[in-house]
């Protein structure tokens, strides 16, 4: 089974952040967690493709974030 229809059959989840309007327009990325890997798309485009990586890496984002390392 391919990646792609892994991902169909799993719960895809948006942010509780995500609105419906405002300044961004309702942009919103989804998440869903697999066998080992976590895998992400545009909400807007759900066919469109997702990019997937190690649930691992997925962990090491999150801590990233949680720690200001991506901030500008």
């Amino acid at each position: 089974m391919s990646s792609d229809e892994l991902f169909h059959l799993v719960e895809w989840r948006k942010s509780s952040f995500s609105g419906g309007g405002g300044t961004g327009g309702g942009n919103c990325v989804e998440v869903a967690f697999g066998d080992g890997v976590v895998a992400a798309r545009d909400s807007k485009f759900p066919d469109s493709g997702m990019l997937t990586v190690p649930a691992e890496r997925w962990s090491a984002f999150l801590d990233g974030l949680r720690a200001g390392r991506f901030r500008r």
